[in-house]
């Protein structure tokens, strides 16, 4: 039987997920993180005397996936019901001469499957920066080469101002290098293991208990909690907020880049390969089926994210009905976001922008878009609450009408008296009322040239 999840089918598992993310996240790499932690918490024990150092190397020597009789530790699990003791088993089953004895000793299940969750978030987080990065230099090249690139800017979904498409691209890499900071900010609180007991008590863990856990998480490359987080689950809710952050832009891009794609629009065109195909019936599309899919699972993303504040919930000191859905949601969230991720990084590194398009976009309203302008150079004369009334009488005469804004401007007297034809031509060509923008993309990439993200 293949896959029956959409992240491990053959066919659609790529729509889904990062094979990437799937290698971290996989059954395989569960396990063997569990099995890094039970190998280093018996090298920690070994040193300070509590175990015998004979069986710390056996332990550590088994610690393998590939040394785990699996269909043993499967027929395990049937008969325990347990998580994590077929794995137990299966380890000391894999240790010669009687020292699997000593595995797991004075832990509880709850230490090695969150330590090995948190070890498998600090592989995956450096994924996610790896392509963050890699999508920021794409952002930059489309910044420089477009600060000048007039377009429509639009809000509440119609034409408004002029604006350039690198001013819009340079807004995007703000937002993405605030979350890179995020992230390095999260890493600090979130990279702890725990070696605490079944209480987060430590009392089955010797009198040596402090030097047992900071041993056990040096061994890992982890941090030492202040205190058993056991039944506190603010760190992977933090987490999850800080990677539903992060989708939540890139839903944004990829969603903006399916309007912008429109036929009626056609400003930007994703990438569209040989031998692509858009439709199964309609041989001329040319479908933007990546942004498309980046916005598809970014959008299934958000059920995970709305379940995950209820980790906190814990009753007393440990609590399985909320915190094994850490184990489904978490990874899920990893490998959504990998492949809106990778989507976004292969439409922004051939993205088509179409200049000509843009430009003849911006002449669309019949120059009623210019309205702005026009009013500041009437305010000299009028004042601008007079100029604007002015204006808008014009605008909505034109707007009823059907005229363009040059018509009715050059046919009101108001108007004609402080400005000719020439003048209003050169105040209606949208391309030349960007405002500041090419200077401000300059400034911002100036700002953030040294930033974590770009280098």
């Amino acid at each position: 039987m293949t896959g029956v999840s959409v992240f491990d089918m053959r066919l659609l598992g790529d729509c889904w997920s990062s094979p990437k993310m799937r290698a971290v996240f996989c059954e395989q790499n569960r396990i063997q993180k569990w099995l890094d932690a039970e190998a280093a918490l018996a090298k920690a024990q070994a040193k300070l005397g509590i175990i015998p150092q004979e069986a710390a190397d056996e332990i550590a020597k088994k610690a393998r996936y590939e040394c785990m009789d699996m269909d043993f530790i499967y027929a395990e699990f049937k008969k325990t019901k347990h998580p994590l003791v077929p794995t137990v088993r299966g380890l000391e089953k894999a240790c010669d001469g009687g020292w699997g004895e000593f595995v797991h000793f004075g832990v509880t299940t709850q230490d090695i499957i969150d330590t090995g969750l948190v070890l498998q978030c600090k592989e995956g987080m450096s994924v996610i920066k790896e392509v963050l990065k890699d999508i920021a230099k794409a952002l930059l090249k489309l910044a420089k080469e477009h600060k000048n690139t007039a377009m429509m800017g639009r809000t509440l979904s119609l034409q408004a101002l002029p604006i350039t498409f690198g001013h819009k691209v340079a807004i995007w890499l703000s937002e993405l290098n605030r979350h890179f900071e995020r992230i390095l900010e999260l890493e600090k609180r979130l990279y702890v293991g725990s070696i605490v007991g079944a209480v987060g008590t430590k009392a089955s863990l010797s009198d040596k208990c402090n030097e047992v856990e900071k041993l056990t998480l040096q061994n890992l490359n982890l941090a030492v909690p202040d205190i058993s987080w056991q039944p506190a689950r603010d760190r992977f809710i933090e987490l999850g907020f800080v990677l539903g952050n992060i989708n939540a832009t890139f839903n944004k891009i990829a969603h903006q880049i399916l309007i912008l794609a429109h036929n009626e629009i056609d400003e930007l065109a994703e990438p569209f390969g040989k031998g692509q195909v858009g439709s199964s019936t309609m041989p001329h599309k040319r479908n933007p089926a990546v942004s498309e899919n980046a916005v598809t699972v970014s959008n299934a993303f958000k059920a995970n994210l709305a379940i995950l504040s209820d980790i906190e919930r814990h009753e007393h000191e440990r609590d399985g009905q909320v915190w094994k859905m850490e184990w489904k949601l978490l990874p899920e969230m990893f490998l959504m976001l990998s492949i809106v991720l990778e989507n976004t990084l292969f439409v922004l590194s051939g993205l088509e922008v179409k200049k000509d398009k843009m430009r003849a976009n911006l002449d669309t309203l019949g120059g009623f878009v210019l309205a702005e302008r026009v009013m500041f150079a009437l305010s000299e004369r009028y004042g601008k609450q007079h100029a604007h009334e002015i204006v808008y009488e014009a605008a909505m005469e034109g707007i009823e009408s059907h005229k363009t804004f040059k018509q009715v401007l050059l046919g009101d007297k108001r108007v004609s008296e402080v400005l000719d034809e020439k003048a209003l031509d050169s105040l209606l060509d949208a391309s030349t009322y960007v405002g500041y923008a090419p200077k401000l993309v300059d400034e911002f990439l100036d700002k953030i040239k040294n930033s974590a993200l770009l280098s």
